[in-house]
């Protein structure tokens, strides 16, 4: 496809896919959702004996029941909307097959993978503390793991119980309601009141086209546009539907689409300097940052750049209306250009000086730590569970019940990071405290469904 070149700018701009889409007249942008996710429950152990002509006591063989599947989240770069989990909100992961005769294996569950697009939070819908962060080098993540499948009675027979007739049940499945919110990967967020030119402003120096109309709430979807200089990389920019005051406590539109703020390196501010609405545009600027301040206390280190629109309608012989601007805001380390959307004069000055700014910023992306681990329902959840020591060996002791038996099914204690979840898990849930009461000393032995480890402090 052939470089558009806006009208009289000069700087070359390549289609990008928006963010939104249109079918039948009715935007079905969605940067929110909240749906109901659970894995797949862990296949039962088979209780089976071995029958064969000649083998008249043949022992147990009763196979292990498959794993539950995993839920899974998946960035896809096609994808610039939640829609898709506004129809559905139902996801569930297969479940594990029991295990069968002749030491048959149980197949698993396949996995549910669940495609967002990149820059989306999941987080937690009760509490709205983040999982995970699709954004970045994270483009693939397992939010609830399936049950473990069972051990079959064949793991059961011993010198004395020599025909179990007891095999494991499968891990139950997890599940969990979790919110997913699209916040916009921009480089630029154009902000501003309504109806002071912010999408003409894009459409001029992007190939973003949005609706504009001379009333307010034109724009109801955030856009995304990139602009390409002559001689030096581009920038995206992103115009965020207009805020009003208010707008952080939930007033107005704006309020919607605060969260695509939260990823940008540099803010444009738009202001309609002609006051053709009979705006005040200093309040305008002061009333917005508070809104940005009162919503996420760290926008307020974002860099500003003020641009003072409209200045084709100036008509007024008193004091210049930018001029008032610059002097209240350059001090403040503000910079404030002059400008006309309309016929793009100041506009190359105003792109060119954000380019520089950016290039001084450093490009860490904003990326939202993980601050709810699912398998943290685990130790809250109230399950019974023993501790004792051993008869025979009092450098031996035992942890057992659903509680230990749950955790070790979700819980892979050959990776680091299982372990350190192991290790948290007893003592948050108080079985470390347990062992102690029971008399366990350092160099200890602790064993649980055929895992042992040395207790030490």
């Amino acid at each position: 496809m052939k470089p558009f070149f806006a009208r009289d700018v000069k700087e070359r701009v390549f289609l990008r896919s928006p963010i939104y889409r249109k079918d039948l007249g009715e935007s079905m942008f969605a940067d929110n959702a909240k749906i109901f996710i659970k894995s797949g429950k862990g296949g039962d152990g088979h209780v089976s004996f071995r029958r064969e002509k000649y083998v008249p006591n043949g022992g147990p063989d009763g196979g292990d029941g498959g794993r539950g599947g995993d839920v899974i989240f998946e960035v896809d770069e096609g994808q610039n909307t939640l829609g898709d989990y506004r129809h559905r909100r139902k996801y569930k992961a297969e479940d594990g097959q029991e295990g069968g005769k002749k030491r048959c294996h149980g197949a698993d569950g396949k996995d549910v993978v669940l495609k967002v697009p990149e820059g989306t939070v999941i987080m937690d819908a009760e509490s709205g503390k983040v999982i995970a962060d699709m954004s970045g080098e994270n483009k693939r993540q397992i939010v609830l793991r399936g049950g473990r499948g069972g051990k079959g009675n064949q793991h059961y027979a011993t010198a004395t119980m020599q025909v179990p007739k007891y095999a494991q049940p499968g891990q139950p499945a997890q599940e969990l309601e979790v919110q997913l919110e699209l916040k916009v990967i921009a480089d630029v967020g154009l902000l501003g009141f309504p109806n002071v030119g912010k999408s003409t402003f894009l459409s001029r120096v992007s190939n973003a086209r949005p609706q504009i109309a001379n009333y307010h709430f034109t724009t109801l979807n955030p856009h995304l546009g990139v602009v390409d200089l002559d001689d030096c990389n581009g920038f995206v920019i992103a115009d965020i539907p207009g805020l009003i005051e208010g707008a952080s406590e939930g007033v107005g539109l704006g309020h919607q689409f605060l969260r695509h703020i939260e990823r940008c390196r540099v803010l444009i501010h738009l202001v309609d300097a002609a006051s053709t609405e009979g705006r005040d545009p200093i309040d305008d600027i002061y009333k917005i940052n508070k809104e940005l301040e009162a919503y996420d206390q760290k926008l307020k280190e974002v860099p500003q750049v003020i641009a003072a629109n409209k200045i084709d309608a100036i008509y007024s012989e008193d004091e210049d209306p930018v001029e008032k601007i610059r002097q209240e805001f350059e001090p403040q380390g503000i910079k404030v250009f002059a400008i006309s959307a309309v016929s793009g004069k100041g506009v190359k000055e105003l792109l060119y000086y954000v380019k520089g700014l950016l290039d001084t910023i450093e490009k860490e992306p904003v990326v939202f730590e993980q601050e709810f681990f699912p398998e943290d329902m685990l130790i809250t959840e109230n399950l019974p569970y023993t501790v004792y020591q051993d008869e025979e060996d009092e450098h031996l002791f035992h942890m057992e019940g659903p509680k230990i038996e749950k955790m070790l099914g979700y819980t892979n204690l050959d990776s680091e990071k299982g372990f350190s979840f192991f290790q948290r898990f007893l003592k948050d849930s108080g079985i470390l405290e347990d062992l102690e009461k029971a008399g366990i000393q350092e160099g200890d032995t602790v064993r649980m469904y055929g895992f042992d480890f040395d207790y030490y402090k």
